[in-house]
């Protein structure tokens, strides 16, 4: 699979750019609705894309060499369900000619859901949230 292709597999939800807790005595991983600095909330794509490693020093980059780390991944993610030999959601871009409406109308997405790291009133864990969790197909 070309770096292109690799690509166009993520559908830009922006659930990957969100914080992630986990508890230190079970190791369950939390999802929170806190939004990295560089991503933009309307768009739900990083603002900028080409430098995120340089800004956000913690930002992973999503390879197959790096498939261990799959499980943070919401089990939305097209790269998660590939790994576990699932279908795209049927609100994929891939599967509505590139356009992220689908995903957006469908709610799947982190648009008018998230808060930015910046803009924190209180502790983390006030944050965690179940959505990246539940809305799957």
């Amino acid at each position: 699979m070309s770096a292109q292709e690799w690509e166009s597999l993520c559908d830009g939800c922006g659930k990957c750019c969100l914080s992630k807790l986990i508890d230190e005595d079970t190791d369950e991983l939390y999802f929170t609705n806190i939004a990295c600095v560089l991503l933009n909330s309307k768009s739900c794509q990083c603002s900028d894309y080409q430098h995120r490693f340089a800004k956000v020093p913690d930002c992973v980059k999503i390879t197959l060499d790096d498939i261990e780390v799959f499980h943070w991944l919401p089990p939305s993610c097209a790269y998660k369900r590939l790994i576990e030999g699932k279908s795209l959601p049927a609100w994929h871009p891939l599967l509505h000619a590139g356009k992220h409406s689908e995903m957006h109308k469908r709610s799947a997405s982190v648009r008018g859901k998230v808060v930015c790291e910046t803009q924190l009133n209180g502790p983390s864990q006030n944050y965690i949230v179940r959505w990246p969790i539940d809305e799957c197909e």
